[in-house]
């Protein structure tokens, strides 16, 4: 992560910034979904500072698609660099997790990282029955591949999932300044935070002015990231509850992921009318 802090994936945001609550006493469980369905596609600008950096789409595949004897969500985030920052800091990376229609559990997750010259492919299977998950990783060609199994949390969720999940939790029951215990897994290693809950805003994107849900994750220590409250995300405040706006402050810049396009919303958005 040294060396490849130039560019941030805008999945791995979403991932700090939105990933689900960790609920150990459920399994086999079944969520209502009101808030997504196939066919759905989120496009965002990423601003590092005042630079147009790169671009990043979000989308839930036309069809299902069946892992495990499961019916699945297949949900694909994409990020890209562009214009004069490709030239700096070349970056096309796929993150794709098949997401259990009925659970919202991740069945497989895959992750194609290509940064400059930095190649890694991973590939994560899931057993919730065991609470196991089984990881293939690849950094280059000529590499074999190598095979390892982990120990996870009760209902654990992948970097992509969490997202998903996270869209179908009620926020009007819940006090400003409530914490989400969350958990997911990621680069081989359980990953735990608390997220706060800030109650509602009305914000600007490049989409429109939106009502939003404002969730901020509490980061750990780290040289990435400046301070605990380092990043907030903002919902839309509607049945869809998709991630509008993301905003991150670094060490060495800001990070801004600013939704400009949608189709294939379940719901219709809560835009705010303008005079």
């Amino acid at each position: 992560m040294k060396r490849r802090w130039l560019f941030i994936s805008p999945a791995l945001i979403l991932f700090c910034a939105t990933l689900t609550a960790f609920q150990p006493s459920e399994s086999n469980r079944t969520l209502s979904n009101t808030s997504f369905t196939r066919g759905e596609v989120l496009s965002y600008k990423v601003h590092y500072g005042l630079i147009n950096a790169a671009e990043a789409t979000i989308e839930v595949s036309n069809e299902l698609h069946r892992v495990n004897e499961r019916p699945c969500y297949r949900a694909t985030v994409t990020g890209r660099t562009n214009g004069s920052f490709d030239l700096f800091m070349r970056v096309r990376d796929t993150w794709r997790s098949y997401i259990d229609t009925a659970s919202i559990l991740p069945q497989k997750f895959f992750r194609n990282i290509e940064e400059n010259h930095y190649r890694k492919k991973e590939t994560v299977d899931f057993d919730h029955t065991r609470d196991m998950v089984a990881v293939e990783t690849k950094k280059k060609e000529q590499d074999p591949t190598k095979h390892e199994t982990f120990k996870v949390p009760n209902n654990v969720h992948d970097i992509v999932s969490g997202v998903y999940y996270l869209r179908t939790l009620n926020y009007d029951q819940r006090r400003v300044g409530e914490v989400i215990r969350i958990q997911g897994f990621f680069d081989k290693d359980v990953f735990a935070m608390d997220v706060i809950y800030k109650g509602r805003e009305t914000v600007e994107t490049k989409a429109g002015v939106i009502r939003t849900i404002r969730l901020v994750p509490k980061m750990p220590a780290n040289k990435l990231f400046r301070g605990e409250n380092a990043i907030s995300v903002y919902l839309s405040d509607d049945r869809n509850k998709i991630p509008v706006l993301i905003q991150a402050e670094m060490f060495v810049g800001s990070i801004k992921i600013d939704m400009y396009k949608y189709q294939g919303l379940k719901n219709r958005l809560n835009l705010v009318a303008q005079n």
